[in-house]
């Protein structure tokens, strides 16, 4: 999971009432997103950061909006959750960030998805410090919550910047990672709606001055633990750099491995996500930077290893041999990646957002490319250029769309080819784009109203 993508506050608009799924078994979730428990991968998504008031809707401080699944994918069923929502602990604030982070996983194994929210603007009293909170999976979608303890840190923690799930010691309970003033805190399973849950953990990369920001959870090692990268910030004397920082999953919890350098300044709150590009069995970490190079942007590919990551490594921007467009300052290419399947080939695929491109004389009309893993890796030769102007993909190009500022890689209808779906902010909508042979298509691609980013 990462940090979602912070925007504009969107206009209130479609929600639908939901319909009710059949019950699920008392066996854990098949799909981690899976909120009502019906076989199909839902999404949850921020929906907006300050509170509205139109006559059917009436909170602050930000909230998640669920939008179901079905046969064919994405449905216009709906269900909007905030912190005025009933049995959802805290109270929503102006300042607040509900919803800023989000990850999900059947933590308490009963057949339905639960969502973790993370908000690192939640105060106590006057005093920010942040929380996490647990939103319950059931027939009828996401219902009640639970908060999680905060751990260490205090005033301007941030507690719940980021949030990741996985099965992180092997023990086949969900757990939660997440951030609070700068360390790493895993909560272990099995976690129930009356507060219980395993014992917690902190980790931080001793003897050296570190802040982690961004979480990505996948498995590297190939061993069936779920590892853990960190992104942050390391000072060395009056050098401030930016780092990747990998953490394995064992038995006991996590354990720090290597780090690699990203940017040789500071730079917060990058994207990341974890695939096996080159198929042999262990996951390989993306890194985007959009800053990088006068904000023409950049990822940063780590190649896995049994150990974790290792010394193969490589970058691949706009200026990559294969890859169409040039790099030009301020395209923020890797402002968001995401890694999945859309072939079926048995390879990961990585999706990049680049939302600040141009398209003609129409300025941060937005973009993304679809790099297609093969043998050796990710390559500029496998890629393709993702935008409006492809065959399909309702509506025209507009400037200030910022198509591309979130990308998420699922196979939401089950046809074994992972969907891409698009944030587009400019019209506070996302495009679902089907996964094919030969990567995505634009035919048969669909809008989805109403989203404010896409959680890893």
């Amino acid at each position: 999971m990462r940090t979602t993508v912070a925007l504009a506050a969107m206009l209130a608009a479609g929600l639908t009432p939901l319909t009710l799924a059949s019950p699920a078994s008392a066996a854990a979730a098949k799909h981690y997103d899976d909120f009502n428990g019906d076989g199909y991968r839902d999404l949850a998504a921020p929906y907006m950061y300050s509170g509205v008031s139109d006559g059917t809707l009436n909170f602050k401080g930000g909230a998640v909006l669920v939008t179901f699944g079905g046969p064919a994918g994405l449905t216009t069923r709906t269900q909007l959750i905030h912190q005025g929502s009933a049995g959802v602990p805290g109270a929503g604030e102006e300042n607040d960030q509900f919803g800023e982070s989000l990850a999900s996983a059947d933590l308490n194994s009963d057949g339905y998805a639960d969502l973790v929210v993370g908000n690192s603007s939640e105060e106590s009293g006057t005093t920010p410090v942040g929380s996490v909170t647990l939103l319950w999976g059931s027939s009828k979608g996401l219902s009640g919550g639970t908060a999680l303890p905060r751990k260490g840190g205090g005033s301007w923690g941030a507690f719940g910047r980021d949030v990741a799930t996985g099965d992180f010691n092997g023990d086949g309970k969900a757990d939660i990672a997440t951030v609070n003033a700068g360390d790493i805190y895993l909560y272990r399973g099995g976690f129930t709606k009356s507060g219980g849950l395993g014992t917690v953990s902190k980790y931080d990369r001793e003897g050296v001055g570190w802040s982690s920001y961004t979480l990505a959870a996948g498995r590297v090692t190939g061993d069936g633990k779920t590892d853990l990268a960190v992104i942050g910030i390391r000072i060395l004397g009056t050098v401030i750099r930016t780092e990747a920082w990998f953490l394995k999953g064992t038995s006991g919890g996590l354990t720090s491995g290597t780090a690699k350098v990203i940017d040789p300044i500071q730079r917060e709150n990058l994207d990341a996500s974890i695939g096996d590009f080159d198929k042999n069995g262990y996951g390989d970490i993306a890194i985007g930077n959009p800053f990088e190079s006068n904000g023409r942007g950049s990822v940063t590919l780590w190649y896995g290893t049994s150990t974790g990551p290792g010394s193969k490594s490589a970058k691949l921007s706009q200026a990559t041999s294969g890859v169409v467009g040039a790099a030009e300052p301020y395209d923020s290419f890797g402002t968001s990646v995401s890694a999945g399947d859309t072939d079926a080939d048995g390879y990961a695929d990585l999706a990049v957002g680049v939302p600040n491109e141009a398209a003609g004389t129409k300025e941060y009309a937005g973009g993304a490319h679809l790099f297609r893993g093969g043998s050796g890796g990710l390559s500029g030769s496998r890629s393709a250029t993702i935008d409006k102007t492809l065959t399909g993909v309702a509506g025209g190009t507009v400037a200030y769309d910022a198509f591309g500022s979130d990308v998420r890689v699922r196979d939401l209808n089950r046809d074994g080819k992972a969907e891409l779906t698009v944030l587009v902010p400019g019209e506070n909508t996302a495009r679902v784009l089907p996964g094919a042979k030969g990567g995505v298509t634009g035919l048969g691609s669909y809008i989805v109203q109403g989203v404010n980013g896409l959680p890893e």
